[in-house]
């Protein structure tokens, strides 16, 4: 019997198109001898349906125009039953299309989909599920708790300020004050948020209000982070639980920012096909690149990851390491760095994509 995989994808973050391409890809890739495939989109207004594979395939930037998942007629609806979890369209008081799901693979990005609130669904639902947890996914999710959990692991960590809502609406000036003791340039986030979305580059402090307001437009929590003066390192991370490390850590790749202000945001990533260049493998000294490897895989366990995750670095000139982020779902289309980095170990994406769903599958359901 097949295994019954359902795609979730769409969602209500900023990134519900990069989600809409990364299912496109992954059912593409997906071998349908092995696996038993249903879509299910959440549409911008938070709708669940079932969405047609053959939609689902046919999503990508036209004209510059972003797929997303269209408004449904009816709604999805999961259940738990005694054969276990099911999906169905719901259509007045009736239940149509019901179908079996054994494993969720799960391609949100941003919250209320990559920050353990999609996976505490699943595990209440007894569903298995590609990726990490609800604790590393609302810890990866986070920049500040992200950055407690690697200092407690004794990672090296850059200078950061967090302005949480409270701060910021009632101590706008010792924010300011703290942050005026980094130094310039500082990349000012939202603390929750990815793809580069709402993140500015700010010179002087003459710009960080501003910077903050245009944050806070999709978090109340911002971090500021002190910018460094380094190259890029990107590290992918699969779960292996059959190795003493208990995960692998891929070849290193580099991302070159080529636009003249060298700002990899939203547009550079998805829009601009010059705006950046990916290296694979990075140019690294043996011994750098085998320290960042090591590095990557104890900000896995640091998080508690399970899965797969993709670590990023920074590298400056005199050889020091700073690691920026884990990304507890990253880009995962086919061009993105993730599969590319396996791709170069000879590991297909197809083949990729069954083994991410295989570890779901061999792992309990519950509490591990």
């Amino acid at each position: 019997m097949p295994t019954k995989v359902a795609l979730v994808f769409g969602g209500v973050s900023p990134e519900h198109a990069i989600s809409c391409l990364t299912a496109a890809s992954v059912l593409g890739a997906i071998d349908r001898s092995r696996y038993d495939v249903v879509g299910i989109g959440i549409a911008k207004s938070g709708r669940w349906t079932q969405v047609p594979l053959e939609e689902i395939a046919d999503y990508r930037i036209v004209d510059g125009v972003e797929p997303a998942v269209r408004e449904p007629d009816d709604d999805a609806v999961f259940m738990v039953t005694e054969q276990g979890a099911e999906v169905a369209t719901r259509a007045g008081e009736n239940l149509l299309d019901i179908r079996g799901v054994d494993v969720a693979f799960a391609l949100l990005h941003g919250p209320f989909g990559e920050d353990g609130t999609l996976q505490g669904m699943f595990e209440m639902m007894g569903i298995r599920y590609v990726g990490c947890g609800v604790t590393s996914s609302a810890v990866g999710m986070d920049k500040q708790y992200m950055r407690i959990a690697f200092e407690a692991a004794g990672l090296p960590v850059g200078p950061y300020v967090i302005a949480s809502d409270h701060r910021w609406r009632h101590f706008p000036d010792a924010v300011l004050a703290e942050v005026g003791a980094l130094q310039f340039p500082v990349f000012v986030k939202p603390c929750r948020g990815g793809s580069s979305i709402g993140i500015s580059r700010v010179e002087n402090a003459a710009g960080l209000a501003d910077a903050i307001e245009e944050a806070r437009r999709f978090d109340p929590k911002v971090i500021i982070e002190e910018g460094i003066d380094g190259r890029e390192i990107e590290c992918a991370v699969l779960g292996n639980p059959d190795t003493p490390d208990g995960c692998e850590a891929s070849p290193l790749g580099e991302v070159r920012v080529l636009t003249e202000d060298k700002f990899y945001d939203y547009r550079t990533k998805y829009f601009d096909e010059d705006g950046a260049a990916l290296d694979i493998p990075a140019a690294l000294d043996v011994d750098v690149a085998a320290r960042i490897q090591t590095l990557a895989k104890r900000a896995f366990h640091a998080l508690d990851c399970e899965g797969l995750a993709r670590a990023d670095f920074f590298v400056t000139d005199d050889g020091e390491i700073y690691i920026n982020e884990v990304n507890t779902m990253p880009g995962f289309t086919e061009i993105s760095m993730f599969p590319l980095l396996w791709q170069s170990t000879g590991m297909t994406y197809a083949e990729l994509v069954g083994r991410l769903i295989d570890l779901a599958v061999g792992r309990n359901a519950g509490l591990r």
